[in-house]
């Protein structure tokens, strides 16, 4: 695992914008040359700037990991997952803590959480059957001390179990990996009102677990949603049309970092999640989106929902910059007003 790690840390470092990728890959020579309390140094110099920085603060927790300081990565991680839920990754990095500590069940969570966030997420997939394999270990092992005569056929399985372990290691290496830096990368978007794939071929490896059942049964509802949606009421689709060209707008807007656009597209009366005033919640975004060397965002898999002046807007938004890459379930609730359509709510998962 630490030998994948730093490989991994060094491809980051490489992939971001100028400014944050000299001071990653700077980070990354250290951690390579085994300087772990530099490397510390530089990222808490750079968190000093930035304290809120996702990309910071995830770099800190890998530092933190290479350092043994489990203890201080696991709250790392679990904050960002808490400031950012829509991030896979520190999930996948919490398991893999969670793993080391034999704590199967909480890395059984965490990973569930990755994949839920991101079904196509390869990495938090192969490592959930990974840990579905050290869980069926576990009651493998508990059934032969109950009763060893009755559970022969337990002793066999534990045993291909094991050797199938052993036959995935190398020296300095774990069975659970570790995500240093961005997800793998999506498969291109699906076409509109259609569900994304769980686990697109591309990215399928030998040693993958099976599809999860929580998530497969998570997907249902989705794809009936899916299905209900195709079926238009005669006299909606005009509205419909203008909803998604709303949402379009919108995530041209962003992209574009053309702040007037993207804040008209919002109502005046719009409540920002977590709290937050509609003056500091512009700020905020003002804030995260200038500072930004190129944003891309995609929406695919958009369905629309009509009720008189009220729309829903779902859709899978797939958003890029610099390190941070993801594809996540959006809703945008619609106001139309003078006959415009205007967001009044944004809900992410």
């Amino acid at each position: 695992m630490r030998h994948r790690l730093l490989a991994t840390l060094l491809a980051f470092a490489l992939s971001t914008p100028a400014v944050w990728a000299a001071d990653a890959a700077s980070v990354s020579q250290n951690l390579q040359k085994g300087n772990l309390q530099t490397a510390l140094q530089q990222v808490d110099a750079l968190l000093a700037q930035n304290p809120k920085d996702p990309q910071y603060q995830f770099l800190k927790g890998v530092i933190l990991t290479e350092q043994k300081k489990d203890a201080q990565a696991i709250q790392i991680f679990q904050s960002l997952t808490e400031q950012y839920p829509e991030l896979p990754e520190p999930y996948n990095n919490l398991a893999v803590l969670y793993a080391q500590q034999g704590q199967y069940d909480k890395a059984r969570a965490a990973l569930e959480m990755a994949i839920r966030t991101n079904p196509s997420y390869a990495t938090a997939q192969a490592n959930l059957g990974d840990i579905y394999a050290k869980l069926a270990s576990q009651a493998y092992q508990k059934a032969l001390q109950l009763a060893p005569e009755e559970n022969a056929s337990a002793k066999i399985k534990l045993n291909l179990i094991r050797e199938l372990f052993e036959q995935g290691k190398t020296p300095g290496s774990a069975p659970l990996k570790v995500s240093a830096a961005q997800p793998d990368k999506e498969p291109k978007p699906a076409p509109a009102a259609q569900p994304t794939p769980a686990k697109p071929a591309a990215q399928t490896k030998p040693q993958a677990a099976a599809q999860n059942p929580a998530t497969a049964a998570a997907n249902a509802p989705a794809a009936a949603a899916t299905a209900s949606a195709q079926q238009t009421t005669p006299g909606t689709t005009t509205e419909q049309t203008a909803v998604e060209h709303a949402v379009q707008r919108w995530a041209e807007a962003w992209q574009s970092k053309n702040l007037p656009a993207y804040f008209a597209a919002y109502a005046p009366d719009f409540k920002p999640e977590k709290g937050l005033s509609l003056a500091a919640w512009k700020e905020q975004r003002r804030a995260r989106i200038s500072d930004k060397a190129k944003i891309t965002v995609k929406v695919h898999a958009l369905r629309v929902q009509i009720d008189g002046d009220k729309a829903t807007a779902r859709f899978r938004q797939h958003y890029m910059s610099g390190p941070l890459d993801f594809d996540g379930p959006k809703t945008l609730q619609f106001r139309r007003e003078n006959g415009k359509w205007l967001i009044v709510r944004e809900i992410v998962g």
